[in-house]
């Protein structure tokens, strides 16, 4: 086992607000949150040579002691210079402030979890200070805004948290939405099933989620959708498309109807993204070529 050195890191005013974990997560890289909580509960962080607590906000000019970290001789998994430059190709937008990127379906936002990298671990290898703003499961494609340094993460989450942010997703429902538009308002919770999936249902003792469905075909079988959020939850299309009846076609975890032929992936792309800056920037991304085969698909099935 090798051991990195104790390093002291000064805190310069863009990392101003951060909170002490989150700190530590950018500067041990694929260290778990739980053993960078360990560390700051054992004492080994200090803060202007004082202990410190996980949430601690730290200031401009602090102090914060980095200690030693033990690594196994096992290296990170190295990402293939191929998901790189595919990464970097989906960069639609990149200013000094912010980016947003036209993520692939299949590909997590971070590895871990069985997943030996994501989106931003391919991102690190040209542009190490870039951090989600939010984010998109694995499975689905779209667009997705990352922030290029703290402080505009901090300005851009609130954006959010204010829904000042407009998003709107494609999907594809497994059944017939009767009525032109649904608004679901419906709090989500996440539950581990009886096999041990990780899911997320409607339940009064969750977070509140707002969505709204809004018919652009109905199609054999399905109904095209524009979904608009104004909560990002976990799962929140796919739990209230659940919720209503129609899960999304191939949502393996939703949904036990077999998908449409030849469909391999979930049907939900994230194809518009409204941001409220002086101009109201507007990101769009069109619907990738698998899901638009789809659709005509269905289409040359005829009637509805």
């Amino acid at each position: 086992m090798a051991e990195s050195a104790v390093r002291h890191v000064t805190i310069d005013g863009a990392r101003a607000g951060q909170r002490l974990d989150n700190f530590l997560l950018g500067q041990l890289g694929d260290m778990p949150r739980s053993a960078v909580y360990r560390i700051i509960r054992t004492g080994q962080v200090r803060v202007n040579g004082r202990r410190a607590r996980p949430m601690q906000k730290l200031s401009a000019g602090d102090e914060v002691r980095v200690p030693p970290v033990r690594t196994g001789t096992e290296q990170p998994a190295r990402v293939p210079d191929m998901l790189c430059q595919q990464v970097e190709a989906a960069i639609v937008y990149q200013d000094k402030e912010m980016a947003v990127v036209d993520k692939p379906a299949g590909l997590a936002m971070h590895g871990g979890s069985g997943l030996r990298y994501g989106l931003m671990n391919a991102l690190a290898q040209s542009h190490p200070e870039w951090r989600p703003v939010h984010r998109l499961d694995r499975a689905t494609s779209g667009l997705v805004l990352l922030a290029c340094d703290y402080a505009s993460a901090v300005r851009l989450q609130r954006a959010f948290a204010a829904r000042k942010v407009e998003k709107r997703y494609l999907a594809l429902l497994t059944g017939r939405l009767p009525e032109d538009q649904v608004a679901v308002d419906a709090p989500l919770k996440k539950i581990q099933d009886a096999s041990g999936q990780r899911r997320v249902v409607v339940d009064e003792a969750g977070q509140s989620a707002h969505s709204q469905f809004k018919v652009l075909e109905r199609l054999p079988g399905y109904t095209y959708v524009e979904v608009a959020i104004t909560t990002g939850r976990t799962h929140q299309i796919r739990a209230h498309a659940a919720h209503l009846g129609l899960p999304l076609a191939g949502d393996e975890r939703y949904n036990p109807a077999t998908p449409p032929a030849a469909l391999q992936r979930l049907f939900l792309h994230a194809h518009h993204l409204r941001l409220p800056t002086v101009n109201d920037q507007v990101f769009a991304s069109p619907l990738p070529a698998p899901l638009r085969e789809t659709l005509d698909r269905l289409r040359a099935r005829g009637g509805v």
